[in-house]
């Protein structure tokens, strides 16, 4: 077996893109997107009917027309694979925790206007406070969520704390941190600090019981995700699925619950609003990616919202 069968063996491989083509040919279980992906989706050229329908349709809101083309994307994925797909909400809501359920519980009902099953979506947001408080109501009303831009062990307790259904912890971009601060070109995977954080934050959930799912994410090698075979879900671009598949290397399973619960137990922590917010000023990583990452999404949805702006 190619070491892409061998890993699906251990983990179920979820496609990290919007790309329907790719979608198609890859056939993930579950896909899963941001804006920087849906945005690359929506300006290929295969798309433009689509785009001057939606506008058409919405009378040129842009952000209507966002919302709309953003699920209408999902669902064309949900036709292509079994599992679910991974919706993000406006990355400019990332703090404001109101703000956040209400537009989840517009893109649930797009959805089930759709004629999509509420249990086939995953509601993605940013892992600010705020974000997973809006994660713990929506939870409470059977609305699955995804919390992305995950980087600190104290944002994946609040997590598990609040009953998400999956983190997205950021592996690739922990590890460009750790190169930049270390001015090191290369870090062997033993040493990669986006990879041991996945790790830690696998065997907290597992060892104290929880449902809450680890998806490592942002992946820069494949040699990164071979090092977190048996992690409950892998999110991975196409072409280093590929890659995968065209490897022929022996895999072998780095994380399981039983080898988690042989390890030196870790103490089960429950963080208050400010204990959250002390734990995130001594997190330097955190504190430097976060922000960048939710304005990066920003930054995306910009330059839709600009190119949809031209169109009109």
């Amino acid at each position: 077996m190619s070491a892409l069968q061998q890993l699906r063996t251990m983990t179920t491989i979820v496609a990290d893109t919007g790309d329907l083509a790719a979608i198609e040919r890859l056939k993930p279980i579950d896909a899963t997107t941001n804006p920087s992906l849906i945005t690359k989706a929506l300006i290929h050229p295969d798309n433009q009917s689509m785009l001057a329908e939606t506008m058409s349709r919405q009378q040129g809101d842009v952000d209507a027309v966002i919302d709309a083309l953003t699920i209408q994307i999902g669902c064309s994925i949900l036709e292509l694979i079994e599992g679910r797909v991974s919706t993000e909400v406006d990355a400019r809501l990332s703090y404001d925790t109101q703000a956040t359920i209400d537009k989840a519980l517009e893109y649930i009902e797009a959805y089930q206007k759709a004629g999509v099953d509420s249990d086939r979506v995953l509601i993605k947001m940013a892992a600010t406070w705020q974000g997973i408080e809006a994660a713990r109501y929506l939870e409470t009303q059977n609305i699955h969520c995804n919390l992305t831009l995950l980087f600190g062990q104290h944002q994946a307790i609040a997590c598990a704390d609040a009953g998400v259904t999956l983190i997205s912890p950021f592996v690739g971009r922990i590890l460009d941190w750790q190169k930049r601060q270390q001015n090191r070109q290369n870090v062997p995977v033993a040493d990669d600090m986006g990879v041991q954080s996945v790790k830690l934050i696998y065997q907290y959930y597992k060892q104290h019981g929880y449902q809450t799912q680890v998806m490592g994410a942002s992946f820069r090698s494949v040699e990164q995700i071979l090092a977190l075979a048996g992690c409950d879900l892998l999110t991975i671009a196409p072409n280093l699925i590929d890659e995968l598949a065209n490897m022929d290397v022996e895999v072998t399973r780095q994380l399981s619950p039983t080898m988690s619960t042989d390890l030196d137990a870790m103490s089960k922590v429950s963080l208050t609003h400010e204990e959250f917010s002390a734990a995130y000023q001594n997190d330097k990583v955190t504190q430097d990616l976060l922000p960048k990452g939710i304005d990066g999404f920003i930054s995306a949805r910009e330059e839709l919202a600009q190119a949809l702006a031209a169109m009109r």
